[in-house]
């Protein structure tokens, strides 16, 4: 596999943190999601529907209001109710992610990788809005970044790699034991819906950079299968559309249960939706 070389930025290191220009960026073409970084004495906001990722780990009542706001919206927008267990995998999803962006997004356009535990992000998703603190992060060789304090400096593109895979998996392993015992999966199955979001979370934010072939070669790079706790590659395949013209697609690791509402409505990456409806999906897109 031949991926595009990318250099450590040379711009100077500006903002807040290594990732503040890598944030603006993605907010540029995608101001539905905006980030706020917190200095070190910062205090993340609360109330007024800002909840900690620390408390959605922990599974008590502030996963119970977050995910209210999920059974309310399946309500009003269906006019159904869904099992409980649909509306933990919407709730996380909708974490999750914008929550992998925090990470992937600055590895992509500057080749650094922060660090985020989950006592360092909090969000207020109808406003789309995170907070997150960086306080270390990982950088390739003559990185400008590499300068400040925090960074982590590794030998090569294969060790950044390794760092992304490491930080999600610090970030969501504690979010998963959270929704888990609501969405009644374990394990393997918890881990192929992260691994979902890892993929196309970057996958739409790079389409919107003008950018989404590149990112389909770094991602099957990150994930080539063999990279336990996630499951499977990053999934994708062409398809040929009406006009001979190539179109990008890919199969998840996991099910989202979107179906459970509207059986005839499944997602244009889902298992269930046959090719030739793909093509079809995608060609009128």
């Amino acid at each position: 596999m031949t991926i595009p070389a990318v250099l450590p930025s040379s711009r100077p290191v500006v903002g807040m943190s290594s990732c503040t220009d890598a944030y603006a960026r993605m907010t540029e073409v995608f101001p539905g999601l905006r980030v706020q970084e917190l200095t070190d004495g910062e205090q993340a906001p609360r109330g007024g529907g800002w909840v900690a990722a620390a408390d959605l780990a922990a599974g008590g009542p502030a996963l119970d209001a977050f995910l209210a706001w999920d059974n309310a919206q399946v309500l009003r927008d269906y006019g159904q109710q869904a099992r409980p267990d649909v509306v933990a995998s919407f709730g996380l999803h909708r974490y999750a992610w914008p929550a992998c962006l925090l990470i992937t997004v600055p590895w992509f356009l500057d080749r650094r990788v922060p660090r985020i535990p989950v006592e360092d992000v909090s969000i207020q998703r109808a406003l789309g809005r995170m907070t997150v603190r960086v306080r270390d992060f990982a950088c390739l060789p003559g990185d400008p970044a590499a300068a400040l304090p925090g960074a982590r400096v590794v030998p090569d593109e294969d060790a950044l790699r390794a760092e992304v895979r490491d930080a999600v998996v610090e970030h969501l392993a504690p979010v998963l034991g959270g929704f888990g015992p609501r969405m009644r999966r374990r394990g393997r199955a918890l881990w192929g819906m992260a691994t979902d979001e890892v993929v196309e979370s970057l996958w739409y934010i790079a389409d919107l950079l003008g950018e989404e072939r590149r990112a389909m070669a770094e991602l099957e790079a990150l994930l080539p299968g063999t990279t336990k706790p996630y499951v499977g590659t990053a999934g994708f395949r062409e398809l040929s559309g009406p006009d001979s013209r190539a179109l990008p697609t890919r199969d998840r690791a996991s099910c989202c249960l979107f179906y459970t509402l509207r059986p005839e409505d499944t997602c244009v990456t889902c298992p269930r939706t046959c090719d030739a409806d793909r093509v079809r999906r995608l060609s009128a897109s």
